[in-house]
């Protein structure tokens, strides 16, 4: 018997790893090494890049890292009813006319800051496009309260989850097709 070989997709060296691989392992593939770290690193950059946009409540600027096919939606699972639950969701258009309405959302504008680590990026074969796994923590910085004299200046947690995300690549330049919050936090605070 034969030795089961490892993928040898373009997203992967001949070795099987993604990502940071050994620079023989790319030989012969459709898509060269530095094409598919650029494509990583576009990837990885959108990313964090909207993390640092939504802390600053910069919804159009988010929105512009959006593909015009964009669609949105918040998930979580309840073992309770053993059934995914649905929060929110959404096309551009309509996640554009709900970030029209933020600031005029009932809040007591305590800041939410996102700590974000990208997981896993998978280019496909052609550069074209990619998927993604990202683990983020949502913190409140709280402003006021109940006990305000108590609270100001507290960090807590307000959520935790992953973005499941998928994106076209064109130009060095990656844009959100999907982007799925898949909550781990079910109980979730005004914010």
């Amino acid at each position: 018997t034969t030795a089961p070989q490892p993928d040898q997709s373009p997203t992967r060296g001949r070795c099987g790893m993604t990502a940071t691989c050994h620079d023989d392992c790319w030989d012969g593939l459709n898509m060269g090494k530095a094409n598919y770290r650029a494509a990583i690193e576009a990837v990885k950059d959108t990313v964090y890049r909207t993390c640092l946009l939504m802390d600053d409540e910069r919804w159009s600027d988010w929105l512009d890292l959006c593909g015009d096919g964009f669609y949105y939606k918040i998930t979580a699972y309840s073992p309770e009813i053993r059934r995914d639950m649905l929060y929110l969701d959404g096309d551009r258009s309509q996640i554009a006319q709900m970030c029209e309405l933020l600031p005029k959302h009932n809040t007591d504008r305590s800041p939410l800051k996102r700590h974000a680590v990208v997981y896993t990026v998978d280019v496909d074969d052609d550069g074209k496009a990619a998927q993604t796994v990202t683990s983020f923590v949502i913190y409140q910085n709280m402003l006021d309260g109940v006990n305000s004299h108590i609270d100001a200046g507290e960090n807590h947690l307000f959520a935790v989850g992953r973005y499941l995300d998928s994106f076209e690549i064109a130009e060095d330049t990656a844009r959100f097709l999907t982007r799925e919050v898949r909550l781990e936090t079910r109980r979730l605070d005004k914010g």
